[in-house]
């Protein structure tokens, strides 16, 4: 029987053996040189604000005590990293490391499910190889290892990455107990994935999708355990008052129907960002959208192409899967339950790996069905997307760096002009900060942070600024 693309032949052997040897290493060591520049680079934003100014984390026996809390996994990692190396370079250190190892899963999980998608084995390897340099390499990435908070999203994804890799390893163990075995770790990555970060929770359904190529009632056997334990921790989550409350925010924000007509707008504009990689946008803006035929056309549109690519998971394995692991990653933070900032890169971490194990099969295909010269096309497609990584890491140096890339691509955004004007503050670049607090009044009338700020800035009590500090340098210079 014809395979996908090509029948295996005994000249795949060599090739397929070498890229899997290079599937851990290339990616890994891609991410490494890319992101060294950027180690040292500030803390930035929430970053104070959940780690530097949190005494909760500052130490093992802080985190032991302010338990039990929300996401535990991700504040002990924060508190070891404080005992460990308390400097951002420390963190980041961490960041690049988590994201390495994702890469190296995503490289496994792909080359096996494109093995059982119908690819020869060496086809399977060259997109698994492409894919996982893609979700490396991406400048949307930045957000979930440049910035130092985004590492909610990384360690989660990479629980995630690990629990469908026991999985595999449980479908395709022969004898009882050892499939037994990695189920238990499949169930246990699972539960530390959701005390990361809670949008883990949908892993079963990525399994689920994962083993579409399976018998669906002996998957559905297999994912009992998984299933009861999302709906346990759903319970537990709904049992604490913390999240009681955050649900209760969440759901004043706005209304599911105008967060459903808004997200449809959030998810459009999160798909793109994957097609613009010189579009970083650390707080882009959304207005809530209202009722029209272009929201409702959208929403409509999107269910669409949800049946269309469920409807294709078996004749069309790659691009279904593609669009509903994009589309299942997404949906816990961009569909039902309201948030204050409707889309940020972040979001996109493990999403991304769907549409770029895609773009990989498609390139290897025209090239196998075409005789299409790729190389060049694929050494420009990486080359472009590890450029402009470096250059929005660049973007983290500094403060003043970050919110002026942010107030420069959100005129409009008063948090970016007002962030930005304390920075100037802290850096004793004062007239510079009282025109940034001008920007963020005037761009929101509302805005009273900003309105507080140039208040005690221009009576020299602005927190976080060291007078004495600004008077030593102007001396100085």
């Amino acid at each position: 029987m014809r395979s996908l693309h090509y029948l295996q032949t005994d000249q795949h052997v060599p090739r397929a053996a070498w890229l899997a040897l290079l599937l851990p290493a290339l990616p890994a060591l891609a991410i490494i040189a890319l992101w060294w520049p950027a180690l040292p680079a500030s803390f930035q934003f929430d970053d104070w604000n959940v780690i530097v100014n949190e005494p909760r984390v500052h130490s093992l026996a802080a985190w032991w005590q302010s338990m039990p809390g929300i996401r535990p996994l991700l504040k002990l990692s924060y508190a070891l990293n404080m005992t460990l190396d308390a400097s951002p370079t420390g963190f980041r250190v961490v960041n690049v490391l988590i994201h390495a190892i994702n890469a190296i899963l995503v490289a496994s999980l792909l080359r096996t499910r494109g093995i059982r998608s119908g690819l020869v084995e060496a086809d399977a390897s060259a997109a698994a190889l492409l894919a996982a340099l893609f979700f490396a390499l991406h400048p949307v990435q930045t957000e979930a290892v440049t910035y130092i908070s985004g590492r909610s999203s990384s360690l989660a994804a990479c629980f995630c990455l690990l629990s469908l890799y026991c999985w595999v390893r449980s479908e395709q163990s022969e004898r009882s107990r050892p499939a037994s075995g990695w189920l238990a770790a499949c169930c246990l990555c699972f539960i530390l994935a959701v005390a990361t970060k809670e949008f883990a929770a949908v892993l079963p359904f990525a399994l689920l999708l994962y083993s579409a190529d399976r018998s669906f009632p002996a998957t559905l056997r297999r994912l009992t355990p998984p299933l009861l334990l999302m709906v346990l921790m759903l319970c537990i989550a709904l049992s604490l008052p913390t999240y009681r409350r955050l649900l209760a925010v969440s759901l004043d924000t706005r209304s599911i129907a105008e967060n459903l007509l808004t997200q449809a707008h959030g998810v459009l504009y999160l798909a793109g960002q994957l097609a613009r990689p010189w579009n970083g946008n650390a707080d882009p803006q959304f207005a809530v959208v209202p009722m029209n035929w272009l929201s409702a056309s959208l929403c409509v549109a999107w269910l669409a192409i949800l049946a269309i690519a469920l409807s294709r998971v078996r004749r069309a394995p790659v691009g279904a899967f593609a669009v509903l692991w994009f589309l299942l990653w997404l949906a816990p933070t961009n569909s039902l339950l309201p948030r204050l900032d409707v889309a940020n890169d972040r979001q996109l971490y493990l999403a991304l790996a769907g549409p770029a194990w895609w773009l990989a099969t498609r390139l290897i295909a025209w090239h196998r069905a075409r005789s299409v010269p790729i190389a060049a096309i694929i050494a420009l497609l990486l080359t472009t997307l590890a450029w402009f990584t470096y250059q929005r890491n660049l973007v983290y140096d500094t403060e003043i760096t970050f919110w002026q890339d942010t107030a420069e691509r959100n005129p409009d955004n008063s948090r970016a002009a007002n962030n930005l004007g304390m920075a100037y503050a802290i850096d004793c670049r004062f007239d510079e900060a009282a025109e940034a607090f001008k920007r963020a009044i005037a761009s929101s009338p509302d805005e009273y942070h900003a309105r507080i700020n140039l208040a005690l800035l221009r009576q020299g009590q602005l927190p976080g600024v060291d007078l004495q500090h600004c008077a030593r340098r102007a001396h100085q210079h």
